[in-house]
């Protein structure tokens, strides 16, 4: 089992950033890809953005590219989300989720362990 525990969210205004913080306790984290994901109020939780377990690659959706970076600390057992330029349509509830395979992937059904979330609010 992988305990993720999510933290940095709060509320922001437009054009503000965030650094989102998602801790790792239980298995080992390194051979883990891990994600971002995130989920506004009626809507499907959707992609954000994901890292390959060694941190050398990362996908992302068209909807954040130039704005959200994640990366990793192999190290410390986290994940970041650094989310700059942050718009009114980011507000959500955002999830960290790993996934036992080193391949980072876009799907909701492909990771196997995921936080609690925490909310993001940016106002207008």
């Amino acid at each position: 089992q992988v305990q993720l525990v999510e933290s940095g969210g709060g509320l922001v205004q437009a054009g503000g950033s965030l650094r989102l913080s998602c801790a790792a306790s239980g298995r080992t984290f390194s051979p883990y890809a891990m994600a971002w994901f995130r989920q506004a109020p009626g809507k499907e939780r959707e992609f954000v953005e994901a890292i390959t377990s060694s941190g050398s690659n990362t996908v992302y959706a068209d909807s954040v590219k130039g704005r959200f970076t994640i990366s990793r600390d192999n190290a410390k057992n986290t994940v970041y989300l650094q989310m700059n330029s942050l718009k009114p349509e980011d507000t959500a509830v955002y999830y960290c989720a790993a996934r036992t395979s080193s391949i980072a992937t876009m799907t909701v059904s492909s990771y196997n362990y995921w936080g609690q979330g925490t909310q993001v609010t940016v106002s207008s």
